[in-house]
């Protein structure tokens, strides 16, 4: 029986963990069956607790843009753990890679280190709101900035909405002060800033949407943003935590040569350990606590053992001047030859890429923000995925989430899934 040791485990784990998960997702229930267990990984593949071998397209949720257990950050998380795994207080380790990650990143001073995303985006919002004095934000439906309560928040059937929670346990206090946005739709924001005048706070935005497949931003919708934010006295975050120092050095400000005043970052800046960070320049940074009135904190923050693996992901990043074009390069690969065995089994969908980032969706129509993104058929994603993990190719486990390359993957590893693809394809 395939999974018979991960269907053991995840009855165990039910009775002591809610849903016998700690991220929803992971619980397979947007595509039905049971999770697998992990057990190791290594470059790119990842190993289930039944010891079936897998070319790994989720990388942690993107973390793992050299692959699993990439020797560097090893090396030095073991090394920096006979040291001491935690102090509560200010190591040099926190300057270097701060360091280092302000000297990649375009129109940033200083970043601040915190735990995670959710605490990334959550600390951006309060700095812009204390920044500007405003209490508005914009968000945009589709777009995921952690489980903060300002973020769970759903679209209302109007351009311009104030939303309503999207869970028990978020007030309508909270959600009347964010405001839902279309994705791609430069004029639905505009309307928003014209009903709102100098209300809004910031808009918050992943440059390209990875929570709702990947979507990338229409031509010209982010410098639209940035004029609007500048014309309205308003900030422009970019909520990095996906793309940051995957789709570029400097992440998708470097790509698209936009200046966001905030940037959020999490997962890649980490190495694959708990980070989170959040950077701008130094007139907003400094209405920071302890020099500025607006207060942000963290014991765990700066953990030794984070900051060794987030420094060494970053100067492998750093050093490698080919780094971001063999990403490139695999991406294009693997989309071009899912993209034939795809279109010669009849079946319809569309395909999205930005870099390292890809999405299938099952229909033809063009996948530009949230709505549309939800024109895929279901059905066929659910059998895709099945399909792919019963042949050793592990996806998400959602119609609503990016995959991640890794460089780590071998062009006989993309052969190796496009033969799958072919296969399944015939199924659908």
């Amino acid at each position: 029986m395939l999974y018979q040791r991960s269907s053991k485990l995840f009855a165990e784990a039910e009775k002591v963990i809610p849903g016998g998960v700690n991220s929803p997702v992971r619980a397979f229930k947007g595509v039905g069956g049971t999770p697998i267990f992990a057990k190791s990984a290594k470059g790119a593949y990842v190993y289930d607790e039944d010891g079936k071998r897998y070319i790994d397209y989720i990388n942690s949720w993107g973390p793992m843009l050299l692959g699993h257990a990439f020797a560097p950050v090893v090396d030095a998380v073991i090394e920096k753990a006979k040291l001491g795994t935690s102090f509560g207080m200010p190591t040099e380790l926190e300057t270097k890679i701060a360091e280092l990650a302000v000297s990649m990143v375009p129109n940033i001073d200083k970043i601040r280190f915190v735990n995670s995303g959710t605490e990334a985006c959550m600390s951006a919002i309060r700095l812009a709101r204390g920044y500007t004095n405003r209490d508005k934000i914009i968000k945009f439906s589709g777009c995921y900035h952690g489980h903060s309560d300002a973020f769970l928040i759903q679209a209302g059937s109007g351009l311009s909405t104030f939303g309503t929670p999207n869970s028990p346990g978020v007030t309508q206090g909270t959600a009347k002060d964010t405001i839902l946005a279309k994705y791609n739709d430069i004029d639905n924001v505009a309307e928003i800033f014209e009903n709102n005048k100098n209300e809004i706070a910031a808009i918050i935005i992943e440059p390209v949407a990875g929570n709702m497949g990947c979507v990338p931003p229409t031509q010209g919708f982010l410098q639209g943003l940035r004029e609007l934010c500048s014309a309205n006295g308003a900030l422009l975050i970019f909520d990095e935590v996906m793309t940051g120092f995957r789709l570029a050095k400097g992440g998708a400000q470097e790509l698209f040569k936009i200046n966001a005043d905030i940037v959020c970052f999490g997962k890649v800046i980490g190495g694959g350990l708990p980070v989170g960070a959040f950077a701008a320049r130094n007139e907003i940074m400094n209405y920071l606590a302890p020099v500025g009135p607006v207060y942000q904190a963290g014991t765990l923050s700066g953990n030794p053992l984070a900051m060794a693996a987030g420094l060494a992901m970053l100067q492998a990043i750093n050093n490698d001047a080919e780094l971001f074009n063999r990403l490139e390069e695999k991406t294009a690969y693997l989309e071009k030859g899912m993209r034939k065995v795809l279109t010669d089994a009849g079946v319809k969908y569309t395909i999205n890429r930005v870099g390292s980032m890809i999405s299938v969706f099952f229909d033809e129509r063009p996948v530009v923000d949230f709505i549309t993104a939800g024109y895929g058929n279901n059905e066929s994603f659910k059998k895709f995925f099945h399909g792919l993990l019963e042949n050793g190719i592990y996806i998400a486990p959602s119609s609503y989430e990016t995959w991640f390359i890794t460089d780590a993957l071998s062009y006989a590893d993309l052969d190796e899934t496009i033969e799958v693809v072919a296969k399944v394809a015939t199924t659908l």
